[in-house]
């Protein structure tokens, strides 16, 4: 008589699994009851998610010699060897466009990185001049008004004194 293709599970492992999903072979050992074996350390480790964070890529940045030296190379490039310069060097076609732009807008300062954003305005020298004028007459301003107290101080003290005003000092 030949044996069924299905392995008998035993009843106890039946019980414990009824409702619930289970392996789809069960081992011979535990189905005559005896405790399953373990799964080995490698198997399990592998299994695991990697703990370790993956860093975050950074944008790529080419400065100004490498752009040229990849412009020079795809311009000596004979047709069909273009794409495998890109596939290399890892760049789209926009890339070769947008520095050839660049390149004809002024050599270096075309292909020179950039800084994104709002550009700060570039400050007038006139502008830089009117500030500080503006600030030595404020000063000044200041300056006359504690003159212009002094001096009426001054009346104030020589008229309870009694003293009379003279003329000017500076006159004899």
């Amino acid at each position: 008589m030949t044996e069924p293709t299905s392995k008998p599970v035993a009843p106890a492992l039946a019980a414990e699994t009824q409702g619930a999903r289970r392996a789809t072979e069960v081992s011979a050992a535990s189905a005559g009851g005896a405790v399953a074996a373990t799964p080995s350390a490698a198997t399990v480790v592998a299994s695991l998610p990697d703990p370790e964070v993956v860093e975050k890529r950074r944008r790529r940045r080419f400065t100004a010699a490498d752009k040229q030296r990849i412009l020079a190379e795809a311009d000596a490039c004979a047709p069909g060897q273009l794409g495998a310069l890109l596939r290399r060097e890892g760049l789209y076609s926009s890339n070769l466009t947008t520095w050839r732009q660049q390149r004809e807008a002024g050599i270096l300062a075309g292909l020179a990185a950039c800084k994104r954003g709002p550009k700060a305005p570039v400050p007038d020298p006139q502008a830089q001049r009117i500030a500080v004028l503006e600030r030595e007459c404020e000063r000044l301003r200041q300056r006359l008004v504690q003159a212009e107290t002094i001096i009426e101080v001054q009346k104030k003290v020589s008229l309870l004194l009694g003293l009379k005003p003279t003329a000017s000092a500076g006159s004899c």
